[in-house]
């Protein structure tokens, strides 16, 4: 064997003996030790996980991000771009290597022998209940990790306060089920093995005061066999795989833009109760970028678009009354459900509402389904032209039909007419696919017993009223007289 240890294939070669593939050295030796600054645990049997804790905490909460990937793959780089372009929120950022639990004296004794890179090495506990803490609101201590001393400072600590957003960052974040069930975004950012051992060398040897062949040796024995153990199968519960790490700028502009929609919901929902988004996912996201983009063809446009008219439909179906009512199933079993509601029209506000009535029909057989046509003058949307309604309208419950709200106003006066004809207020359903902040305080002010639901909620409305970033003439694009 060649004498040269500074040979990559001999440290490589090397590494590959015998080591500790447990990590705590506490149960392989004859006197178990706690770890000398490893905060206790309060969590006993008896008391409910932080998965069931979580699951009773007030709905206002913040928005938890989990971003995990292999060491070096650019995790903390996409944080900070996320950062970024959050800068008009209170964020907080959590690395999971700062729950690293202080070695002992033993495990001091043998430190290449210990595997830092295994579940076992952090305090998972500890990180549960510091992010069930900012959940709740509360200001938390986090520890700092000193690397060279492989123990916890215990004259210094980061203090970090409540917010709007958690990033939670780390190599094995997504490894415990608990720690997962606390996120609402789950990010893997994935990087070549190549790149990622040759950015670790350089950090571990000018950041963290080691020498080549130790990096290597640890890669070799702990790094890269935690990888393929626990860090890869979890990019299976990940929402999004970032390719190339921090160098993908698409992808982490796409997802801020889907925080921030997130987050502006989440604050005009504080403050109307009878307002509804349905939850966002990424089939919902990738939709409205097909439908938004101004050079869709129109065969493409009307197809995504009826899928989100369809979600929307089926979400406000959900609103309206029921009455239990039990069935026998083929086995002879009896099984307890609920009858839809009978008396139950739609009305659409000609014409781009018209584009919403396939769906309803679809989830509503043989429905009734009347017509309204306000005259836009200027945008007052105070004009009466034309309206149908069903006879017995006042005894039904109306879904009110408008893929786009705007400055409330055609709807005010819709929503006006239905009220004269006698429907009370709370029982009218307001669908639309966007709507604009505008729009919403308009009409969730005016009439609070309606309910609104929609699929996204735009930034604004510009100088001419049009909702942006918006969908451009709805009607237009959908019954193709764009051209």
């Amino acid at each position: 064997m060649p004498e040269d240890s500074t040979s990559i294939d001999y440290v490589m070669e090397k590494a590959s003996g015998p080591h500790f593939s447990g990590l705590r050295l506490d149960g392989l030796l004859s006197s178990p030790s706690k770890s000398a600054n490893s905060s206790p645990s309060p969590f006993r049997s008896g008391v409910p996980s932080f998965s069931q804790i979580s699951d009773l905490a007030a709905p206002n909460q913040p928005f938890v991000i989990g971003v995990t990937g292999g060491t070096a793959s650019g995790k903390t780089t996409v944080c900070d771009m996320i950062i970024q372009q959050l800068h008009d929120h209170r964020i907080v950022l959590v690395n999971q290597d700062s729950f690293y639990r202080g070695l002992t004296s033993e495990e001091l004794e043998r430190v290449q022998e210990y595997n830092f890179d295994h579940p076992d090495a952090f305090d998972t506990e500890q990180l549960l209940h510091c992010i069930d803490t900012l959940k709740s609101g509360q200001p938390y201590q986090i520890p700092i990790y000193d690397f060279k001393t492989h123990q916890r400072k215990s004259d210094a600590f980061r203090q970090v306060n409540a917010c709007d957003v958690i990033i939670l960052e780390g190599i094995l974040v997504f490894h415990d089920s608990r720690v997962r069930d606390l996120m609402n975004m789950k990010i893997f950012v994935d990087t070549d093995a190549d790149v990622r051992l040759a950015r670790r060398i350089r950090r571990d040897t000018v950041e963290r005061g080691r020498d080549v062949d130790s990096v290597l040796e640890q890669y070799a024995k702990f790094v890269k066999p935690a990888f393929d153990d626990f860090v890869l199968p979890s990019k299976k519960y990940a929402d999004v795989i970032i390719p190339r790490g921090g160098d993908n700028h698409v992808a982490v502009d796409l997802i801020v833009q889907h925080i921030h929609t997130k987050l502006g919901q989440h604050d005009l929902c504080k403050i109307y109760p009878n307002l509804f988004v349905i939850q966002s996912t990424f089939q919902i996201r990738g939709m409205h970028t097909l439908i938004r983009e101004k050079d869709i063809s129109k065969h493409d446009f009307v197809f995504y678009s009826d899928r989100l008219i369809r979600l929307v439909v089926e979400h406000g179906l959900g609103h309206l009354p029921f009455t239990e009512k039990q069935v026998v199933t083929p086995t002879g079993s009896v099984y307890s459900g609920v009858d839809f509601c009978k008396k139950l029209c739609g009305v659409s506000i000609i014409r781009s509402g018209e584009s919403m009535e396939n769906a309803l029909r679809a989830c509503c057989k043989g429905i009734k389904i009347g017509k309204i046509l306000i005259h836009r003058e200027g945008d007052n949307g105070t004009q009466l032209i034309y309206e149908k309604l069903p006879s017995d309208i006042s005894e039904r419950h109306v879904l009110l039909l408008d893929p786009v709200l705007g400055t409330g106003n055609c709807a005010s006066q819709a929503i006006e007419l239905l009220i004269r004809k006698g429907v009370p207020e709370s029982h009218i359903i307001f669908l639309n696919l966007i709507s604009a902040p505008e729009g919403i305080h308009c009409i969730c002010k005016r009439f609070p017993l309606l309910k609104i639901v929609t699929s996204e909620i735009d930034q604004c409305l510009n100088e001419d009223f049009r909702v942006i970033p918006g969908l451009g003439e709805y009607g237009d694009r959908y019954f193709g007289t764009d051209e």
